[in-house]
């Protein structure tokens, strides 16, 4: 009777997993099923196509969106990358009352709702007179990547042999070798993953983008939300298709190197 009841539970949980993943990932497998639909209204299958990719190639529009969105997201990236690194460490090393107030303000962009930044950083640039643009969308990038790679890097941080560095001085290295030679090449992994992460993030983002860009300064979230607006066509559902494939391809090496971490 007992093992009934576990087998019953266990079909149970199975049926609700699998439920679970039919309704997040259809949608998906719907979008690029229709991607290379020859119907151009519908989602009747009427045959199999490429034509709807070659036109989005065509488009300059999208090229120029796309071209923003590279560029965005690997200066904000890098930009990210390097302040989270340092203030990671920072964090972790710095002994004082104010550390646990700090840690909260690192946490505080995670937490906050993608919309309020927004509108946050939108009244900061209009109030100090920056035009937007490129740069107003880098910098609110940078913004909420930061506290995305100090989290990454101190969890590799969190497994970090002090006497590692201890050894190191003991043997005459200096400052910048120890920095370069001992702790940058213990907590790469962690600085790898955060890259990654908010290279994916910024690729993303559409919301926070959405308020802070400005005259051509659109990115491909945008694009495909312009075109939307007339109409869903098998060229949104080419471009959407890519532009999936493309950060789950930088998710999968990013989440290689987070394995690294744990």
């Amino acid at each position: 009777m007992e093992t009934k009841k576990v087998i019953g539970r266990r079909r149970f949980s199975m049926t609700i997993t699998t439920l679970a993943f039919v309704f997040l990932y259809l949608p998906i497998v719907a979008l690029i099923v229709l991607s290379f639909n020859s119907a151009r209204q519908g989602v009747t299958w009427t045959g199999f196509t490429l034509k709807w990719y070659s036109e989005l190639f065509r488009q300059a529009d999208v090229w120029r969106a796309f071209l923003n969105t590279v560029i965005i997201a690997l200066t904000s990236s890098l930009a990210a990358t390097a302040i989270g690194t340092f203030s990671a460490m920072a964090l972790y090393w710095y002994q004082s009352r104010l550390k646990g107030y700090l840690g909260i303000l690192v946490y505080t962009p995670l937490i906050i709702p993608d919309i309020l930044m927004g509108v946050s950083m939108l009244i900061f640039f209009v109030a100090v007179g920056v035009p937007l643009g490129l740069f107003t969308i880098f910098v609110a990038h940078v913004t909420f990547c930061v506290s995305y790679v100090t989290v990454t890097v101190m969890t590799r941080l969190e497994d970090f042999d002090y006497s590692v560095v201890e050894a190191a001085r003991d043997l005459g290295a200096k400052t910048h070798e120890v920095f370069r030679k001992v702790i940058v090449p213990i907590i790469m992994p962690g600085i790898i993953a955060g890259f990654l992460l908010s290279l994916t993030l910024s690729i993303d983002d559409f919301v926070i983008t959405f308020f802070v860009a400005g005259p051509g300064s659109t990115t491909l979230p945008l694009k495909i939300y312009s075109m939307i607006k007339f109409g869903v066509s098998p060229v949104i559902n080419a471009l959407s298709t890519l532009l999936l494939v493309g950060t789950m391809f930088i998710s999968f090496f990013g989440s290689r190197f987070r394995k690294l971490i744990f």
